[in-house]
């Protein structure tokens, strides 16, 4: 799921900022920025957030801004640099050629430039760590705020398809009567009265309606619900499990439209197929 968490700390004259953002995805997708001074701290940041994120395509970037006077950088050495330029200058004199690039070039020579090394100071990693921990669980917050309303979501979906399911428990029985009579009229028609053997026609009802039976589909669909609605409510990380369910709350929509037999009814199951669909795409967003 989607998550958000920013913290910041100004501490002489230095701000330690940390940002982590998420998206969605299937695993871990970690993308760590952070300065090149605490590259050693890389893998140690890595467990943690493998630890508490889970999953989700993270991107969590770490930021040190230094005010000027403690900035740290590249030092030219005025005086090694003047020399080179003023030997290559002599030289281009002599020679006649183009001297427009000749500060370009001595700047690229050795010892010219030099770059301070900047040491990982305890006193500012713990700063930092701390402020990483304060994101991490305003970023944990985030999500959990999101994931109470996917939950709410979710077990509307739910409640939706269960009051679908209570329509299709009233509609189910009637039916048969009506199947019974539309039978008996038409074997009436056909054959007229007198030749219908009303035995024979009981066996062929008997085993007609028995193929339209969904008596085991509405059990097994109300069971799937209920075990759905119970695992929302576990702590755990239940995504793939509740995708698992989702699928067996399908199939018995899927075999109840297809022995339904009836407009209503089929009118009912392709509601409760709606709501399953919305349910699906909700939970792609759910660890």
């Amino acid at each position: 799921m989607t998550g958000y968490g920013l913290a910041s700390t100004d501490q002489e004259n230095t701000k330690f900022s940390v940002e982590i953002k998420s998206l969605n995805s299937k695993f871990l997708e970690l993308n760590l920025k952070l300065p090149r001074a605490y590259a050693d701290k890389e893998l140690l940041l890595r467990n943690v957030c493998s630890k508490d994120i889970e999953r989700g395509k993270v991107n969590v970037s770490i930021n040190i801004e230094r005010s000027e006077e403690n900035l740290k950088g590249a030092t030219i050495n005025a005086a090694l640099l003047s020399k080179y330029y003023k030997q290559l200058e002599a030289i281009n004199i002599d020679l006649g050629a183009n001297s427009s690039n000749l500060l370009q070039a001595v700047l690229n020579f050795p010892d010219v430039i030099s770059y301070t090394e900047e040491v990982v100071n305890e006193g500012e990693w713990d700063i930092l760590q701390k402020t990483f921990y304060t994101a991490l669980a305003s970023f944990n917050q985030f999500r959990e705020i999101e994931g109470n309303a996917l939950k709410q979501d979710l077990e509307l979906r739910i409640k939706n398809i269960l009051g679908f399911f209570s329509q299709i428990e009233v509609l189910a029985p009637l039916r048969i009567p009506h199947i019974r009579a539309k039978l008996n009229q038409l074997l009436e028609e056909v054959s007229g009265k007198v030749n219908v053997d009303q035995n024979r026609l009981e066996q062929e009802l008997i085993y007609y309606i028995d193929k339209l039976d969904i008596t085991e589909e509405k059990i097994r669909l109300k069971s799937h619900c209920d075990y759905f609605t119970e695992t929302l409510k576990s702590k755990d990380a239940n995504g793939k499990k509740l995708g698992f369910i989702s699928q067996e709350i399908g199939r018995e929509i899927n075999t109840m439209g297809a022995k339904a037999n009836d407009a209503q009814i089929q009118q009912l199951v392709v509601g409760m197929k709606e709501e399953l669909e919305k349910i699906k795409e909700q939970l792609l967003n759910v660890i």
